[in-house]
């Protein structure tokens, strides 16, 4: 194996820092979206407990 080139290394290493602060952005991102999923969840469930009861809902 031929071992790498200093720019070589500085090269990826730029990379690799820019793949991770990518990768951190997306990991914002998908946290945000699962908040967001988990209180609309949490406010429709609550939305149902409060609505009165159907009285046709017995199947008459």
């Amino acid at each position: 194996m031929i071992d790498p080139t200093p720019a070589e290394l500085v090269r990826e290493n730029a990379y690799l820092k820019s793949r991770i602060a990518q990768l951190q952005s997306d990991m914002a991102d998908v946290t945000a979206e699962a908040n967001r999923l988990r209180e609309e969840l949490e406010r429709l469930h609550g939305r149902r407990a409060t609505r009165p009861p159907n009285p046709l809902g017995s199947g008459q």
